[in-house]
Parts: structure tokens; C-alpha cells; sequence
């Protein structure tokens, strides 16, 4: 078995590979199509031979990036969620299609790759107004490197060209919040608006913009004081769905005496402005939703905030950043992360800490003087070697 190459034109070359069939007896030939140096072409040749007498060679096909990422998206509908799906398929069609989806599959190569994502950083932008924030180059690497690995699962590949490349690094932002007198003048701000129960939900209880508008009355117990978190609303193309809170798991979450006071006198509001309109309000019907009683769409809070706190005196920050407030507080004033972790519904207290662990006071200092102390308290219960 061997190979040769040969130059069609400047920086291209043909690979071919002669080996004879082991029960004819004939000559075969298999040819590769390669862009580089002589050199990179000799390399790439003598690694198609090893690949070919280990048994992991793989005929050469036509089927581009572009291709094979159509039909990736449309394997993975299935299994992921409908907004997740639209996400990917945005990233790949707008962002990775343009610098490589004319490239043949099997000729992909992480230089290529690496000199995409340098691409997309400079000038990667579809308005032509520059590149691609560093972030975005991250995702669109994870979403190729994770269609890639399903190539080599369907043995299209060999290998996974993404694997050998580093996506661009990016920087930790720091965390912007509320503080509590901001956080006073955020909800004085919202009193009387379509956002007062929206904002009250996130900054005092940590409830995200899903779980928010998909809570229902029967969800809410003002005697007992509490919310049960068991549905979120997911925004699509196709329209809003209903399903699990973000940790797989609902949750349940104790109110305050403010909460449950401002919660009362909304469901009164809230049931006069129906019967106006020849309605009833149920415990079927949503807690934050239009003057009809439909449902609110998770955008609309987000669209609805944008423009009041643009018309305030407040701090402009995200509508989730009331809830990074709610988390900020809690750890602020001495509650256990743990129980921070179970009222925000995140999977695991990890994540509480790694999120938040610069909020809780005296962390790095009471960890060093326990340190300290149990040194201290066995060094004195040892007898001197010595003496």
C-alpha cells in the first residue's frame, strides 16, 4: 500500500492512494482532494494511509458543511427543546455556515476552523458593523464541535477536527445587581405599572421570567404564605409552551408578610378588571397576565421593563438582574448558600456558589481562621518530640 501526491494548481493538491483488492488481486485507487502546503499534503497523505491499513479509513464524500449541518439541526429537534433547536439553528445558518458551509465535510481541518473563528471575531457581524463578541464565537464553537462529534459517531469522520481547536477565551463579566436601597426604588418605581407583580416575583422571590408568566393562582397559597414553582414558559417561533422549571424539578417558596399583602390586593384588582369584561378569575387563570386575563408571553415582561425603567430614575439593568438581586440578599444577610440554591431552583448548590461566592461575606476569612483554629487546637494536644 502506498500514496502519492500531485499539484493540480498553486496550493492544491490531489492525494491518491493505491492498494490492491485482497481477493482480486487488482490495483485500486482512492483520491483526496487537499488545500495547503506540499508539505501539509504529505503529512495528510501519509496519515490516510495509516488510517487505511488500521481499518479506520473512511471513503471520501462530497457532502459539505453546510449539508451536513442541515441535517444535524433536523436530527436533533427530538431532543432537545424547541428553543434550544431554534438557537442552534440560528447559530449554525447565520453565524458558521457563511465562513465554512462551502467546505467538504471531509476536508475540514481545525486551521480552518481556528481561522473561522478568527474571522468571525474581526468581521463576523451580519450587519457588516464588525465581528462577533468572543462569547458568541464560544457557542458557535460548542455547537460545531458537538455536530462534529455526532459525524464521527455516524463514522462520516474519523475524527473530530474541532477537538484541536481552542475556542476564544471568554472574560468573566462582573455581576450587576441591585442593592437594597436600589432595589426599594426599583419596586416604588413599579407601583401602580403592569410590572409591580413581575418585578415583586423576581427581586423578592428569585423567580425567573418563565416561571413568572406561566404562575397560575392555584400555584399560590396566601394562607399558607407560599408559591409552588412547577411551570415555565418557553417562547418559540412556533409560540409559547408550558413545561419544567429550568432544574428539571419544581420548587416551593416561602412568602413574606409584603409578598403575600401585595399578591392579595392584585387578585382583588385582578378579578374586578375580569368581571368588567364579563370574565372570572380562577385558579386556573395566570397571576401576571393581560387585562383580558390571556396569558403573558415571557417577552413582553422583558419589552414592558425595558420601557419603564428607561422612563425612570432607576438604574437601567436586565429584568433578570432582579433576580441576581433576590440571590445577592440573601447571601448578603447570612443565609445558608444551600437554602439560597433551593429558592432560586438552581440543579445544585455548586452552581449557587460559583455564581455568588464573592457576595458571601467573610467567606475567604472564616475559612482561613478555621483553618487556623483546628491547627492551633492540634498543635496543643501534641506532646514536644523533643522534650
Amino acid at each position: 500500500m502506498k500514496g502519492s501526491i500531485r499539484e493540480r494548481s498553486p496550493g492544491h493538491w490531489a492525494i491518491i492512494l493505491d492498494q490492491r483488492d485482497a481477493a482480486t488481486g487488482q490495483r485500486k485507487r482512492k483520491w483526496h482532494s487537499f488545500a495547503g502546503t506540499k508539505r501539509q499534503a504529505q503529512v495528510e497523505c501519509a496519515r490516510l494511509i495509516s488510517e487505511l491499513k488500521g481499518g479506520n479509513y473512511l471513503e471520501p464524500s462530497k457532502t459539505t458543511v453546510a449539508q451536513f449541518l442541515d441535517r444535524w439541526i433536523d436530527d436533533i429537534k427530538a431532543r432537545v427543546s424547541p428553543r434550544t433547536h431554534e438557537r442552534y439553528e440560528e447559530i449554525a445558518k447565520k453565524n458558521i455556515v457563511p465562513l465554512i458551509g462551502g467546505t467538504v465535510l471531509s476536508a475540514l481541518r481545525p486551521a480552518a476552523i481556528s481561522a473561522a473563528y478568527t474571522k468571525a471575531l474581526a468581521e463576523g457581524r451580519r450587519d457588516g458593523s464588525g465581528g462577533l463578541s468572543p462569547r458568541t464565537v464560544h457557542h458557535m464553537h460548542r455547537i460545531l464541535k458537538q455536530a462534529l462529534s455526532q459525524a464521527v459517531r455516524w463514522e462520516i469522520l474519523s475524527r473530530n477536527p474541532a477537538d484541536a481547536v481552542d475556542p476564544p477565551k471568554v472574560e468573566k463579566k462582573p455581576m450587576l445587581t441591585y442593592g437594597l436601597p436600589e432595589t426599594v426604588d426599583v419596586i416604588e418605581a413599579m407601583k401602580g405599572t403592569d410590572m409591580f407583580v413581575p418585578a415583586l416575583l423576581a427581586v423578592l422571590c428569585g423567580m425567573r421570567r418563565g416561571e413568572i408568566a406561566a404562575l397560575r393562582w392555584r400555584n399560590v397559597d396566601l394562607v399558607a404564605g407560599q408559591i409552588s414553582v412547577a411551570e415555565s414558559a418557553e417562547q418559540t417561533k412556533a409560540g409559547v409552551r408550558y413545561k419544567v422549571p429550568k432544574s428539571g424539578a419544581g420548587r416551593t417558596l416561602a412568602l413574606s408578610g409584603t409578598v403575600v399583602d401585595e399578591l392579595k390586593a392584585h387578585r382583588v384588582r385582578q378579578g374586578e378588571g375580569l368581571l368588567k369584561l364579563g370574565e372570572k378569575l380562577t385558579d386556573a387563570s395566570f397571576v401576571c397576565a393581560q387585562a383580558d386575563g390571556s396569558a403573558l408571553k415571557p417577552r413582553a415582561i422583558t419589552q414592558a421593563w425595558v420601557k419603564l425603567i428607561s422612563g425612570s430614575e432607576v438604574i437601567r439593568r436586565r429584568f433578570h438582574d432582579l433576580r441576581h438581586a433576590h440571590a445577592t440578599h440573601l447571601l448578603q444577610s447570612g443565609v445558608h448558600p444551600k437554602v439560597a440554591s433551593e429558592r432560586l431552583g438552581h440543579s445544585n448548590i455548586g452552581i449557587t456558589l460559583d455564581l455568588y461566592s464573592h457576595v458571601i461575606p467573610g467567606m475567604q476569612e472564616d475559612a482561613a481562621s478555621r483553618v487556623d483554629d483546628a491547627f492551633k487546637l492540634a498543635k496543643s494536644g501534641r506532646k514536644n518530640p523533643i522534650g
